[in-house]
């Protein structure tokens, strides 16, 4: 690392003591292709044993780290190779099965969750993935950490409209499988469009096929540094100044992330992967990105300008974080969960922050639309039309996008679903009733846009 001069290391104890910035998450991903077995109890075995065997002493490094250099590292996870990859070589299999093993393997070494019990579905269905998906509502709710993604489009491929149909009747099934856990198992369930093989946040992380056997990977938080240094600025400094702060904010909390990923690496001789600096809020007050747009001079998040103010926040967090690692990848930007941002909450109970805004935040930002609570009743294709809506958006733009929203059984718009924790809670939002049934029913695929022509 390049040496910091005095100020840069006292802003930065700073951020760690009284700004909430934070090592959100060290993920180790780990390949399981070399589990694969046409024998499925023989498969589950070496799966638990790779994952055992490999994050045998994360958790322990990562807290002697934490401890010996006072960096708060929140979570420690794990992600492996798609799940449906393996289960095409044992067609006799139960997929739920296998995320019994990975729920096993998790508990075992101590992390808090586990992603990759999902499939890569954008061009059609492999073997496997059939299998999996049907089996996503029964595993999230007979796993305790868990987490399930599957990938619906690309910009090089288009949208598989019959995955995104079979997705928005999952992920109610999911909801209702789970009703009397505060329909928890939708929360751990995310559909992409753009999928990072490298993403170390959860529900969406995966090890891709790309990868290396073994990598870890860093995620690095901080809205609350962002704001309380913006909060620096006079209210009528311009806004490349605004840019400005940001980045070099952006450049501190990533070169964090280097150290850690570094320390990590070389104690448990594992390559270092990726560092992920995305602002991803949390519950906590003053932790949260809808408070930064504020601080740039919005009444309220959702109000008119807060799609630009995003986009001024994204690009300047991406600019600082590439300037501070040869290897930033997985997101990389600024999250807008609803229920994990108290910002966010605030200005959707107030009216200001509506799905429609949400939708177009989504064209600028590192996700999508992320921890939404919906009405109880919200019809399956209505489901499947925002997870359409969200692909196009992703497609179009060669960006991720992604949806995980949780319909909450037995609940009305306006009342609150309250997961607790990190998850925080949500006011279920209101959505259009006006059904994109025959739409979505038509299946088939939604052909990969002129970008894609790039060759």
């Amino acid at each position: 690392m390049s040496i910091l001069n005095t100020k840069d290391i006292l802003e930065t104890i700073h951020m760690l003591t009284d700004q909430s910035l934070d090592v959100r998450t060290v993920t180790m991903g780990i390949s399981l292709l070399d589990c694969i077995s046409p024998d499925p109890g023989r498969a589950c075995e070496n799966i638990y044993r790779k994952i055992t065997t490999r994050a045998a002493r994360l958790v322990e490094v990562v807290e002697e780290i934490s401890a010996e250099y006072g960096i708060p590292i929140v979570n420690k996870r794990i992600s492996v190779t798609p799940v449906a990859m393996l289960l095409g070589a044992a067609p006799g299999a139960d997929p739920v099965n296998y995320a019994r093993t990975l729920d096993a393997a998790a508990k075992a070494v101590g992390v808090n969750f586990i992603g990759g019990f999902g499939a890569l579905v954008h061009k059609g269905f492999g073997p496997g993935d059939e299998r999996l998906l049907q089996a996503i509502p029964e595993a999230l709710a007979v796993t305790d950490v868990v987490c399930s993604s599957v990938n619906v489009g690309s910009t090089k491929s288009g949208i598989n409209m019959d995955a995104v149909a079979r997705m928005g009747r999952i992920v109610r099934a999911t909801a209702e499988g789970t009703a009397g856990n505060q329909c928890m198992g939708a929360a751990k369930l995310v559909t992409f469009c753009n999928a990072p093989e490298d993403n170390p946040f959860m529900a969406g992380a995966f090890h891709g096929p790309g990868e290396p056997d073994c990598e870890l990977h860093v995620g690095v938080s901080g809205p609350g540094a962002v704001r309380a240094a913006l909060a620096s600025l006079p209210k009528d400094a311009p806004l490349d100044a605004v840019a400005e702060l940001v980045k070099r904010t952006a450049f501190k909390i990533t070169r964090l992330g280097q150290l850690v990923a570094d320390l990590a690496s070389e104690r448990l001789g594992v390559p270092a992967g990726i560092i992920d600096l995305s602002l991803a809020p949390t519950p906590a007050v003053g932790d949260s990105v809808a408070n930064i747009l504020e601080e740039m001079g919005l009444e309220s998040c959702g109000c008119c300008g807060t799609t630009a103010a995003l986009a001024l926040l994204n690009d300047a967090v991406k600019k600082g974080g590439v300037m501070a690692s040869n290897h930033v990848g997985g997101l990389s930007g600024a999250f807008i969960p609803v229920s994990e941002d108290d910002g966010m909450i605030c200005a959707a109970q107030r009216g200001s922050l509506t799905l429609e805004k949400l939708e177009a935040m989504t064209a600028v930002c590192s996700v999508g639309i992320d921890m939404v609570v919906l009405p109880g009743d919200t019809p399956a294709e209505v489901i499947s039309g925002l997870i359409a809506d969200e692909a196009a958006i992703g497609m179009v733009n060669g960006k991720t996008t992604a949806v995980r929203v949780i319909p909450a059984i037995g609940r009305g718009a306006g009342e609150v679903l309250d997961f607790g924790g990190l998850l925080g809670h949500a006011p279920i939002m209101p959505i259009s009733r006006y059904s994109p049934a025959v739409f979505v029913g038509r299946g088939g695929r939604i052909p990969a846009p002129m970008q894609a022509l790039k060759n």
